[in-house]
């Protein structure tokens, strides 16, 4: 029995002495990288990280990012990047670790990195114990796992607000709660800097070839200002860095029977203010266009979300609901009455997809739009799968007449299939990007640069000396305008102007 507990105490010691060793090469690695930029908050992590990083690029900071939102991504110095791999594709807080690691090899000037933890608990260690962030972000506070920092919006805010950097600096554009993270940020002696989204023109917003939103880059332009980048140069990097693939994008189709479809995914936007505020700016910019379609995905472990997505359909005014995964009941019975006879329930995970497919384009007109909400992962991947088999349509982009609200006849029921909970992932979210995304936006392979090497010796070119005019893999598919025409200006969601 002497023996048995000598075997434990020693074995506990040779662990004790491992963790000190360890969290003193994680501090020494922290240290050699004197900005790190913690990007938290519930929606758009993801794209304010790829934008921070690529305004500090512009400025010529040697910077390494970090996203963990549709695919988790490491983002080396010359904008490269490589999927982060995870064990059995379980996410764990402690990969941050490797992260810094690797991201120290660089002696970089900054790291930008999206926090990964839910719980309010292991926010607080992310900051506190595997970051150490000197500069915060805290994006939007919105109706999203309720059940870990929840139940009300209030609490949201406070858990995370424990991301916040002591004696740091923190960014956010969340102004309806502002008073909140102030008062978070004053117990931690943090500066609370607001990041307002009119300061961003509309001009500016244009320059970018994919949808992104004025929050978004007024937070990113605020961080670059606050490592000494000056304004115009911050947005030409952030003009040039890659969009994230989970980013709002549009697709336009033809269907076998000629139909012309315009395909919205706003799967990224899993929250029922976010949903809204996506397809607003769609219809606003005309995008997207009316008779819409909304196609809402359900999980078995995420049946409150199918719940909320059922519950702004009256805000989106769809001409029909499609309704696939299980439990589809759970999102079609919290549709409200007047519109629950426009539901079609598809069949959910155990119909065939060829089948399902053939439904759902069957019931479409001639000329509409469909938007994708609620989860991706199940259904919502495989529809995914065979919309990208469809052909592209490349006809002329005419904007199309305005068909009735909704069509004259339809079941006072929907049809209810109830099926068996399955949930089997078709896609990998950590494999490579499709050819497409990497033909458009790929750069040069990656050349490993060695350990150590200073600032002054930065192997890489000035990429930022040429022309204004030329744009490169980024040139926007809408040419700026003249700022006096305001025939097709657009402005933040929300607030009047």
């Amino acid at each position: 029995m002497l023996f048995l507990y000598t075997v434990l105490l020693v074995c506990c010691a040779i662990l004790l002495v491992a963790g000190i060793v360890e969290q003193r090469r994680h501090q020494a690695n922290l240290d050699r990288i004197p900005t790190r930029v913690l990007v938290n908050g519930i929606r758009g992590k993801s794209s304010i990280t790829r934008l921070c990083a690529g305004a500090l690029r512009g400025g010529e900071l040697t910077t390494v990012a970090k996203t963990t939102g549709t695919a988790a991504r490491f983002i080396h110095p010359d904008a490269t990047e490589e999927p982060v791999y995870r064990k059995f594709g379980i996410a764990n807080v402690v990969e941050q670790i490797g992260i810094v690691r690797r991201a120290a090899a660089y002696r970089p000037d900054a790291l930008v990195i999206e926090c990964m933890a839910v719980m309010p608990a292991l926010q607080e260690i992310n900051q506190s114990k595997l970051i150490r962030s000197t500069i915060g972000v805290l994006c939007n506070v919105r109706e999203d796992h309720l059940a870990e920092m929840g139940p009300t919006l209030d609490d949201v805010a406070r858990s995370l607000s424990r991301s916040m950097p002591e004696d740091g600096i923190c960014v956010t554009a969340e102004k309806e709660r502002f008073d909140i993270l102030q008062e978070e940020a004053d117990a931690r002696n943090c500066r609370l800097v607001y990041a307002d989204p009119e300061t961003v023109s509309d001009e500016e917003l244009r320059g970018f070839s994919w949808f992104t939103f004025k929050e978004n880059v007024a937070i990113a332009l605020t961080v670059a200002e606050l490592l000494g980048v000056d304004r115009a140069t911050a947005l030409r990097g952030m003009y040039e860095a890659p969009p994230d693939p989970g980013v709002l994008s549009v697709e336009r189709y033809l269907t076998p029977q000629g139909k012309r479809l315009r395909f919205a995914n706003v799967f990224a936007a899993n929250d029922p203010e976010s949903t809204l505020m996506n397809i607003n700016q769609l219809l606003d910019l005309g995008a997207i266009h009316r008779p819409l379609n909304v196609v809402i995905n359900c999980r078995p472990d995420r049946v409150e979300r199918n719940g909320q997505m059922g519950e702004i359909i009256p805000g989106l005014d769809p001409e029909h609901v499609f309704v696939i995964g299980h439990p589809a009941k759970s999102a079609i019975d919290a549709i409200p009455t007047a519109f629950r006879s426009r539901a079609v329930d598809l069949g959910g995970d155990k119909r065939d997809p060829e089948e399902f497919m053939a439904s759902l384009l069957d019931k479409l007109g001639p000329e509409s739009s469909l938007v994708a909400i609620g989860n991706i992962h199940g259904q919502g991947e495989i529809l995914l799968e065979h919309l990208a088999e469809l052909q592209a349509d490349e006809s002329p982009d005419e904007p199309a007449d305005q068909a009735p609200a909704h069509p004259p006849e339809r079941p006072d029921h929907p049809v209810h299939n109830e099926t068996m909970p399955l949930y089997v992932p078709r896609i990998d979210p950590y494999q490579r990007y499709p050819q497409a995304y990497e033909d458009r936006y790929g750069q040069q392979p990656y050349v490993p640069h060695p350990y150590g090497q200073h600032q002054e010796e930065r192997p890489y070119p000035d990429r930022y000396d040429a022309p204004a005019a030329e744009r490169g893999l980024f040139e926007p598919r809408v040419p700026p305008m003249n700022p006096a025409d305001d025939t097709r200006q657009w402005h933040s969601p929300g607030e009047q102007r």
